[in-house]
């Protein structure tokens, strides 16, 4: 079979991890990379097998790709430490292993669990993912803290899910919107751009529109809503970031 490095970040992921880690058991090698976690992470870590690598924080995309350069194999399989692969996934990615890869990478179906059921619509699904990839021709790209894997050549899809465990409950969605939002506003400030009352009046609507009505939200039930009013509200918050630290940068 061809050897997959099993490549994960973490933070603080004592009540993910486990699960992630034990959905990775046929992996040839698990690289753990933790930005000096405070809880029991790095010990669990440790007791499945994994080779953990501790460094500071310097970024999603940055620290993504420091796992992926140091892992011992070119094919890697990259997870977050709140996902885990589905039983119909790890056969896929088995029978491929058996088959030999014909591209670069290989996309996944991400499904969302979130306030106790799994969603179906909302735009959360299928939430087509490049996690598998041969790092000769593919590396974490994207703006932070939305990274994608950027691939030199063409991918294909794998059958199967990738279950991502994504919020404990709502307090904990919204401590992460807090963060997100701050490091995607430090982006826009980055980038150069002037903010505009447009994209923060208007954006944030077409988002609720868009999420509950043409991405079908209203199916997922009262977890379809609160994601809709939530992802709205995400906007909102990145965009009132980025005008108040243009404010502050002008003074």
């Amino acid at each position: 079979m061809i050897p997959i490095s099993a490549v994960i970040i973490t933070f603080n992921e004592e009540k993910n991890i486990r699960r992630c880690l034990e959905s990775l058991k046929w992996a040839d090698e698990i690289v753990v990379v933790d930005s000096y976690s405070e809880d029991a992470t790095v010990a669990i870590c440790k007791e499945l097998g994994a080779r953990v690598i501790q460094r500071d924080w310097p970024g999603h995309i940055e620290q993504k790709n420091f796992a992926v350069d140091s892992a011992a194999n070119d094919w890697v399989l990259s997870l977050d430490a709140d996902e885990e692969l589905s039983p119909e996934l790890h056969e896929s990615i088995q029978k491929l292993r058996q088959a030999g890869f014909k591209k670069p990478g290989y996309r996944m179906a991400r499904r969302v669990h979130y306030l106790g059921q799994w969603i179906n619509h909302s735009g959360w699904y299928p939430d087509y993912k490049i996690r598998l990839f041969d790092r000769r021709k593919g590396r974490w790209g994207g703006v932070n803290p939305h990274d994608m894997v950027i691939l030199d050549g063409e991918f294909d899809t794998l059958a199967g899910d990738l279950f991502h465990y994504s919020y404990e409950d709502v307090r904990a969605h919204i401590r992460q919107m807090n963060s997100f939002t701050s490091i995607a506003a430090a982006e826009l400030l980055k980038s150069g751009r002037k903010p505009s009352l447009l994209n923060l009046l208007f954006n944030p609507f077409v988002k609720f529109i868009k999420t509950y009505f043409f991405k079908r939200g209203f199916l997922d039930g009262k977890a379809g809503f609160f994601l809709a009013v939530l992802g709205s509200f995400y906007v909102f918050l990145k965009y009132l970031k980025f005008w108040e630290g243009r404010e502050v940068n002008d003074e």
